[in-house]
């Protein structure tokens, strides 16, 4: 009896024990998580175990607990890490008192960053970093004193960095890299001296950096690059002797590199370009000997490169590129045994290439590009094992390639261009089948193209334009599975092309230009479905056009001129809907004009002069209403009366149509031609009087002459005047004709003798040469011509190294003009943009103008081409342009096979519009449109002003490009412009991914979703009103606004962190 109720006595404890407990239910602290867990979206259930009968939160999943007072459980860590959570982060969050470590890293939480968190006094690790937090960092993380490591990087956080940060006294870590944040730093930094990492890059910081930065002696790590942080570098940072890594790149800072980075004797890797650094590199650091990594590209430093740097012994990459460094290379870079990259490109640098460099057994990329180098490429170059690129192109470089480069290196790009190289192509340069790139045009190269070459599988690109190369057309290329490109122009190849060359399945870009080519065109180049570009002006060859030339439907220009074809030209032409330049200009092609012609509706210009053509000029050639450039019929046998119907052209800048025996009148419709800068219907069969229309009143008369019916305008009143209506005998009217002819044979023979002197005298005085515009006030007058010191010439130069402009020198036509290449006598290649005077007789330049010039001569920009300078002469423009041979953006992005990814092209976009924000305060609008059509702003047409605006409507087409894929000119069905397609189709189908370039990879959400919003921003800048668009410096605001909120991508090299 007593034993039972002992048993029963014990059931009756437990089950008031059990009784109590459940009465005091859930912890407070498992309560505060309850609350946190209500404010999050947990669409794949990772906190389902989170049970609020549970006594204790100590079971639930990322919930770690310790007791206090050996009893009462309390909670010690949170982590809920990438567990694709969603939401916001509740205040109660400040209920967890006991918290040490926190960690909500990887998750897509939003809102701000509750306050309440300062009440969390023992947390050591915060970790919320790759999330969408927004608003400010809330200064009451301040009241942290404990805590060691933050790390709120990877979100969308705003403001400044709260002056509090500075009472972390404990902190070692804070990573705020890729948010919003602005503001200056705050100079309580320099409390922080257990700080060693401090890492905010990516960010929208200005202001200078502060000098207390100095005062954290624990630092290792300082990353702050991609801000617009200004000033100088402080020298106190110099007394930083832990720090490791300085990343200050792409900033806005100034002045001079302190030498007291050279204390910082523990440096690794030092990136502090693209900046606006100037002045000499320091020599002190040279003394840095852990030293791995130097960039200090892309700024405005000068002078010499030390030749203490010889002593960085451990140093693997040192790049120096884009300065102003001037000098020879030294020799005591020979000593750094572990350098694997050596970027000296575009400087002044002068003197030959030391020989000792060719020691540099670890070298695997070498580019010495674009600087003044002289004498031979260093024999020992050709025996470094590990170099994959190297890179000469423009200097001066002499002598002969070395035979054996590539023999024992696994080279992918060789760039030897535009230097003075003789003799043989090196047969190894593919030994060991890594070769995608090879560029050796613009020399002296003579010989064969070695079969090691034209056997290289590997190879992708194949550029040997303008050297004196001999042969036939190597049947093997055609058997290169990935060769896209090949420019074999301006050579003295021989013989027929092989048909061989249908099997270049891959092939894009074929220049067989200026060359002794025979035979005909073999029709298996029909085989070629990714021809974009085929240029094979200028040879001799004939028999037919083969129709099969025609299924290339990706061409985009065709140049088939100055041959000796026959035939008509088939109608298949009319099925080439990509193209948008045709030339076949002076052969000997005859029959009709395919009215097919009027179906190539993206067309810009149209060459078919000086071959034997006849019947009429088809009317479909007024369907053709993205021709721009210029419509030329001239030297042909054409006849019958000029279609009313080109009047629809409304783009058209020259039409070209004497020496014909067109007939009947000029037609009225022409008045709606107002692009039209200049025409020329002489020596026609053309009668009437000439329409007194705006595109007409300005012509010359020789525009009109040798129509015997055609009257008016500059040829004079078509009603004969009374003197001339009397009707004497024939003797005295044969009289005084004679005397009439007489007299004017006279007067022009005078003027002519006049001319012919004063010609004489201007082409043998040499045009004046002055100063750059950079040695001079920016109020100097522009005068004849101004050059950069690199080059000196004169205007017969110009003449010369063009045959007088020939056509044969021509690289590209524009709405202002047209450009030339120019070889001058010193070997360096320029481009000349020669401008139609719209004030004939005039030899001043407007004021507006020579601004203009003045503030372009001294923009340094890499997104910029450069212009070397400005000359006036006989009615012409003449400006002088850095020579850009690689091609362009619309050849890459509307290629048969683009592979610009997403990243790519938005970094184009970036680029391009950070090179528009630059203070021009000279430039002033031009009155006369520089642009093409599709990029054209809708308010020119009844302002005929180009103002920032438009500027800011052209770039907006340029994002549609890449991100639609399609071309500024779209079919007439489909609104005849890029503007209008996207318009029309975001109104029929609403603003999805489907608008997008299905070459691009949409697989990920937020790439899709940052495509988007670049997008949204493209159609802002094409707004219809002005004033509804942004200025530009609001457009790079959106766009790196837009990458920091959803792409992230990383805009430097990728050897770079930030």
């Amino acid at each position: 009896m007593g034993r039972s109720f002992c048993r029963l006595f014990t059931v009756f404890i437990a089950i008031h024990v059990l009784f109590v407990h459940q009465s005091k239910g859930l912890s407070s602290e498992g309560q505060c998580l309850l609350d946190i867990k209500s404010s999050l979206v947990d669409k794949f259930n990772h906190l389902d175990n989170w049970n609020p009968d549970d006594p204790t939160p100590c079971v639930w999943k990322g919930v770690n607990c310790t007791t206090i007072d050996g009893y009462t459980p309390v909670v010690l860590s949170l982590n809920l890490s990438s567990m694709n959570l969603s939401g916001f982060l509740s205040p109660n969050i400040g209920g967890l008192v006991h918290l040490i470590a926190l960690d909500l890293s990887h998750n897509g939480l939003s809102r701000n960053i509750p306050k309440e968190i300062g009440d969390c006094s023992s947390l050591e690790i915060l970790n919320l970093n790759d999330n969408a937090f927004e608003a400010q960092i809330p200064k009451e993380l301040g009241r942290l004193s404990f805590l060691t490591t933050l790390n709120i990087f990877n979100n969308r956080l705003s403001g400044p960095l709260p002056d509090e940060i500075g009472n972390l006294s404990s902190l070692s870590q804070l990573l705020a890299y890729s948010n919003n944040i602005s503001g200056s730093l705050p100079s309580s930094l320099g409390n922080l001296k257990r700080l060693t990492s401090f890492r905010a890059g990516q960010n929208l910081l200005t202001g200078s950096l502060p000098s207390s930065i100095g005062s954290c002696e624990s630092l290792e790590y300082l990353g702050l690059a991609q801000n617009a942080l200004t000033g100088e570098i402080p020298k106190e940072i110099g007394k930083l002797h832990n720090l490791r890594e300085l990343i200050l790149w792409e900033n806005q800072l100034s002045g001079l590199i302190p030498e007291e980075l050279s204390n910082c004797t523990s440096l690794s890797t030092l990136a502090l370009y693209d900046n606006k650094l100037v002045g000499r590199i320091p020599k002190e650091l040279g003394s840095l000997m852990n030293l791995t990594k130097l960039y200090l590209y892309r700024n405005q430093l000068n002078g010499t490169i030390p030749k203490e740097f010889g002593n960085l012994s451990f140093a693997e990459q040192i790049d120096f590129s884009e300065n102003m460094l001037t000098g020879e290379i030294p020799v005591e870079l020979s000593k750094i045994k572990e350098l694997t990259l050596l970027y000296l490109f575009e400087n002044q640098l002068t003197g030959v290439i030391p020989n000792e460099l060719t020691t540099l057994k670890n070298l695997s990329k070498l580019d010495f590009s674009i600087n003044f180098l002289t004498g031979p490429i260093p024999m020992g170059f050709q025996y470094l094992t590990k170099l994959i690129m190297f890179q000469l192109f423009d200097n001066s470089l002499s002598g002969s390639i070395p035979q054996k480069l590539g023999a024992y290196s696994p080279l992918w790009v060789l760039d030897l261009s535009d230097n003075q190289l003789m003799g043989r192509i090196p047969r190894h340069l593919c030994s060991n089948s890594n070769l995608i790139f090879l560029n050796l045009g613009l020399n002296k190269l003579t010989g064969r193209i070695p079969s090691g070459i034209t056997n290289c599988k590997s190879l992708v690109q194949l550029l040997l334009v303008g050297n004196s190369l001999i042969g036939s057309l190597p049947s093997d290329l055609c058997k290169l599975v990935n060769l896209s490109a090949v420019d074999l122009g301006q050579n003295k190849f021989s013989g027929p092309i092989p048909p061989e060359i249908g099997n270049c399945r891959s092939l894009q870009r074929l220049h067989l230009s200026y060359n002794n080519f025979t035979s005909e065109l073999p029709r298996e180049i029909g085989n070629l479905s990714r021809l974009a570009i085929f240029n094979i002006s200028s040879n001799s060859l004939t028999g037919r056009i083969p129709p099969e030339i025609f299924n290339c439907k990706m061409l985009q220009r065709l140049d088939l001129s100055r041959n000796r074809f026959t035939g008509s030209l088939p109608g298949e032409v009319g099925a080439l809907s990509q193209l948008e330049l045709l030339k076949l200009s002076d052969n000997n092609l005859s029959g009709a004009i395919p009215a097919s012609l009027g179906n190539l509706f993206r067309l810009t210009e149209l060459q078919m002069g000086g071959n034997s053509f006849n019947g009429n000029i088809p009317a479909e050639l007024g369907k053709l209403s993205s021709l721009q450039i210029a419509l030329n019929l001239s030297y042909n046998n054409l006849s019958g009366a000029i279609p009313s119907e080109l009047g629809n052209i409304v783009l058209l800048v020259n039409l070209v149509l004497n020496n014909n025996h067109l007939s009947g009148e000029i037609p009225s419709s022409f008045a709606n031609l107002s692009s039209l800068l200049g025409c020329n219907f002489s020596y026609n069969d053309l009668v009437g009087p000439i329409p007194s229309l705006p595109p007409l009143d300005n012509m010359a008369v020789s525009s009109f002459i040798a129509n015997n019916g055609l009257c008016g305008g500059p040829l004079g009143s078509c009603n004969p005047t009374p003197s001339l209506s009397l009707q004497p005998d024939g003797k005295d009217k044969g009289t005084r004709l004679g005397k009439v002819v007489a007299i004017i044979a006279a007067v022009i023979g005078a003027v002519s003798l006049v001319l012919i002197v004063v010609i004489l005298y201007f082409m043998r005085r040499p045009v004046e040469i002055v100063a750059p515009p950079q040695e001079k006030p920016t109020t100097a007058r522009v005068t004849d011509i101004y050059f950069s010191p690199k080059e000196g010439f004169t205007f017969q130069d110009l003449l010369e190294a063009t045959d007088n402009f020939d056509e044969s020198f021509i690289v590209g036509r524009g709405a202002c003009g047209t450009v030339y290449k120019a070889v001058l006598p010193s070997g360096h290649v320029i481009a000349v943009k020669k401008l139609a005077s719209n004030r004939e007789g005039n030899n001043n330049v407007d004021n507006s103008f020579r601004a203009e010039i003045l503030t372009l001569g001294n923009i340094r920009h890499r997104n910029i081409v450069k212009l070397y300078g400005f000359c006036y002469h006989q009615g012409s423009n003449l400006l002088l342009y850095e020579y850009m041979s690689r091609g362009s953006l619309g050849e890459l992005l509307h290629g048969a096979s683009c592979n610009l990814d997403w990243r790519t092209r938005f970094l184009i976009a970036l680029g391009a519009a950070q090179a528009k924000v630059i203070d021009m305060p000279q430039s002033k609008s031009m009155s006369a449109i520089a642009g093409s059509y599709g990029y054209i702003a809708p308010e020119y047409a009844y302002t005929m002003k180009v103002t920032e605006k438009c500027d800011i409507y052209s770039y907006g087409v340029v994002l549609l490009e890449l991100l639609t894929g399609r071309t500024p000119v779209q079919p007439l069905d489909q609104g005849g412009d890029l503007v209008t397609w996207v318009r029309n189709y975001i109104r029929n189908q609403s603003l999805s991914p489907g608008i997008l370039d299905a070459g691009l990879n949409q697989q990920e959400e937020t790439t899709i979703s940052h495509m988007i919003t670049v997008l949204k921003i493209a159609l802002i800048c094409t707004s219809m009103s002005p004033s509804e668009r942004p200025t530009m410096p609001e457009v790079v605001s959106m766009l790196i606004e837009s990458n920091m909120r959803e792409s992230k991508f990383n805009t430097s090299p990728s050897h770079d962190t930030s």
